[in-house]
């Protein structure tokens, strides 16, 4: 293991991340909302911990290892997050508690969008503009844009590229430089970004809530300027504009990029992953509709509304609230809730397992039929005319498996705390899988939950988002041998 080129990168990604907070820093000066002293000190602490981390070690030039990657990786996204907990727990206003600070910026860094803060109408405009930007910053995810910064450094970032992207296969890229390829990313990402602001700020919103829910809409995050969330502002344009983002945002952003360099659309659709994609939501969104419309839970124009937005808000990982899906009746909060299980694209920014896996496993599942009745065939899984090799389906199988075994062990420990069997499923439901809202206790914020309970769902939420092995490698003994 190189430790001392990994806390030279360490250092620099924390020097980065303390940037981050000048954007609030200016939005507490314009609003004069008081709370720009918290950002000052978040900065000067992030920057000085990321210079003398990088300083002892600043001549080392060395390659990274695999390992390496997997390391700083982990090592980041736990570092960041306690280090943008710092504005949370300085601030005169909500001024959380140690625990409560690092859930809100675990939950933002991660896409989580679960939160355990009410009365977020009344919190300070620096502030609500803070947890919505760590949600924009996680969703791509920092490293990604540090890949195409180190190289630059004379650092290699290829490691912490294959350790950050989600989806089974970590080794296609869009362009032939790694740091190209971030780039791009980093572009359509943005592109999104302002095409969703201008969307949400011609419908009606102003232009700090345009901005602020762009952010979290094209991440997948769900955080909102409003504890009733886009159900604030009861407009079925907006609506429909964070639905189409939401949707664009859960693909696989390689099809955006193809999209972008060869001018068409047409590659989407002959795409096996996006074309199970639609027909997943679309299922669910029927279901959905004719169980609200024949239970009279609403009109039936209502019920299409309602039905159409949280399912894709849900299915996709974003979060996003017009209603309270976890009362709507009989089956339909549990549905719901399974189809973040499946989540959004490889390649996304969404959580979940990822559409490809299911898809996988479902194909092979298939096969094992087709085998009951011919033994002896020979019979390949193929993802539209490709036929996949067992040792990636191997891989599927055992992220799976790996991904059910950690989902019952923690909510073993949360039951262990105290939680009811409801609160607890979901909640470890909604952290692992980076949906943010849950059913029962923690339907609409995480706030009551006892501190042990909070630390453990911090942990899922990390899991989720480095999608477990890259994290869970690290608990191996055959990680550490030389």
């Amino acid at each position: 293991m190189r430790y001392r080129v990994i806390l030279k990168i360490l250092g620099i990604l924390l020097m980065i991340f303390s940037i981050t907070m000048l954007p609030a820093l200016l939005v507490s000066y314009i609003y004069e909302d008081g709370a720009h002293q918290s950002f000052v000190a978040g900065f000067a602490i992030t920057l000085l911990t990321g210079f003398f981390l990088w300083l002892p070690v600043h001549r080392v030039r060395e390659d990274l290892r695999t390992r390496d990657g997997f390391l700083i990786t982990v090592l980041f996204w736990t570092v960041l997050g306690l280090f943008g907990a710092v504005p949370l727990m300085l601030a005169d206003y909500p001024h959380l508690r140690v625990v409560d600070a690092v859930f809100e910026s675990v939950s933002g860094l991660t896409t989580t969008g679960a939160t355990v803060m009410t009365g977020i109408d009344w919190l300070p405009p620096s502030i609500l503009f803070y947890r919505q930007q760590l949600q924009w910053l996680g969703g791509m995810g920092i490293i990604v844009l540090a890949v195409a910064i180190l190289p630059m450094l004379g650092i290699g970032g290829m490691q912490l590229y294959r350790a950050e992207t989600p989806g089974p296969v970590k080794d296609s890229k869009l362009t032939p430089r790694i740091t190209e390829t971030a780039k791009a990313l980093w572009y359509i990402y943005l592109s999104l970004t302002i095409a969703c602001a201008l969307g949400y700020w011609l419908a009606g919103m102003t232009p700090f809530d345009a901005i602020a829910h762009s952010f979290s809409t094209v991440a997948i995050g769900g955080f909102s300027t409003h504890d009733a969330s886009i159900g604030y502002f009861d407009s079925p344009l907006i609506e429909g504009i964070a639905i189409f983002f939401m949707l664009l945002s859960g693909v696989n952003f390689g099809l955006h990029f193809f999209a972008w360099r060869q001018r068409s659309i047409r590659h989407y659709f002959q795409d096996p992953e996006f074309r199970f994609y639609l027909t997943l939501l679309g299922g669910t969104a029927l279901i959905t509709f004719m169980v609200l419309a024949l239970t009279q839970t609403y009109a039936v124009n209502e019920a299409l509304r309602r039905a159409v937005f949280m399912v894709v808000s849900i299915a996709t990982t974003t979060g996003f609230s017009t209603a309270d899906f976890a009362n709507w009746p009989v089956m339909l909060p549990f549905l719901l809730f399974i189809t973040a299980f499946v989540g959004g694209c490889a390649a996304s920014t969404g959580g979940g397992m990822k559409v490809i896996r299911i898809l996988l496993i479902l194909k092979q599942g298939y096969r094992e039929i087709q085998r009951l009745v011919h033994p002896s065939a020979i019979i390949s899984v193929k993802v539209g005319n490709r036929p996949i090799s067992d040792r990636v389906l191997e891989a599927v199988w055992g992220f799976f498996s790996v991904y059910l075994l950690v989902f019952v062990l923690m909510l073993l420990a949360l039951l262990g705390t105290g939680l009811d069997q409801v609160t607890a499923w979901s909640a470890v439901g909604a952290t692992l899988n980076n949906l943010g809202p849950g059913l029962g206790d923690v339907s609409v914020h995480f706030g009551g939950l006892n501190d042990t309970a909070k630390w453990i769902l911090c942990f899922a939420m990390l899991l989720g988002r480095l999608e477990v092995f890259t994290l869970l490698v690290l608990f191996t003994p055959i990680f550490w041998r030389r």
